[in-house]
């Protein structure tokens, strides 16, 4: 759920305790989101929601405060769906420093690179245009949460003399600024690369010069 410094309704909504109510929500994230996809998050009511899902306004306010808070939960809800596959620990018995950063972002890429996922994040680009509270609650549970992966893996592999990295957390955003051009295509609606190979090309390129700079190749 979202935090109460999002939404001031927080302390009143409810944690469905039954599959159906569970499932009543959940309902009401997937209906909620198409329609804010669809028409755009200022055209939509809350009986354009509950029309499409099934249910009463109830629901909403019971399990969500207000539209606010069921568009932050939406935002939490696919903020799960989309990091669950990327930000994995760093686990160096099992995978080596250099293969964990391509995968990452090879991860990465394929999620961005979705029509869905790219009318999301155009959608939430525009809502934290007129929300600062809501932009830095994103910022700080999405972008921030998987760099802060990634410092940590660079963390380990410091301690394990392996790499010489003194900021992880400087060198974690250095590390994804190699996406950075993909993402700003991905906003503005750019041409996305059609070769696959060139991109995973690109990544082990980048992540070598990445190592190389931090005394690893």
């Amino acid at each position: 759920m979202h935090d109460s410094v999002l939404d001031p309704h927080h302390s009143v909504c409810e944690k469905p305790q039954t599959r159906r109510g569970i499932e009543r929500r959940l309902a009401l994230l997937l209906s909620a989101t198409e329609l804010f996809l669809d028409k755009g998050y200022d055209a939509v009511s809350l009986d354009d929601i509950v029309n499409h899902a099934g249910g009463s306004k109830a629901s909403i306010y019971k399990y969500f405060g207000n539209k606010d808070g069921l568009f932050t939960a939406i935002c939490d809800y696919r903020r799960e769906m989309f990091f669950k596959d990327i930000s994995m620990p760093f686990q160096p018995s099992q995978i080596s420093l250099r293969n964990y950063l391509i995968q990452t972002l090879i991860r990465f890429y394929n999620h961005i690179i979705q029509p869905e996922h790219i009318a999301f994040l155009r959608l939430i680009i525009e809502q934290t245009q007129c929300n600062a509270t809501l932009s830095k609650y994103l910022y700080e549970k999405c972008a921030q949460n998987i760099q802060n992966t990634i410092a940590q893996a660079l963390l380990i592999s410091h301690q394990a003399e392996e790499i010489l990295c003194t900021s992880p957390d400087h060198s974690s955003l250095m590390y994804f600024g190699i996406l950075r051009d993909i993402e700003w295509r991905v906003i503005m609606g750019m041409p996305l690369p059609t070769d696959e190979k060139e991109v995973i090309d690109y990544i082990n390129y980048c992540v070598d010069i990445f190592l190389r700079g931090h005394h690893k190749v």
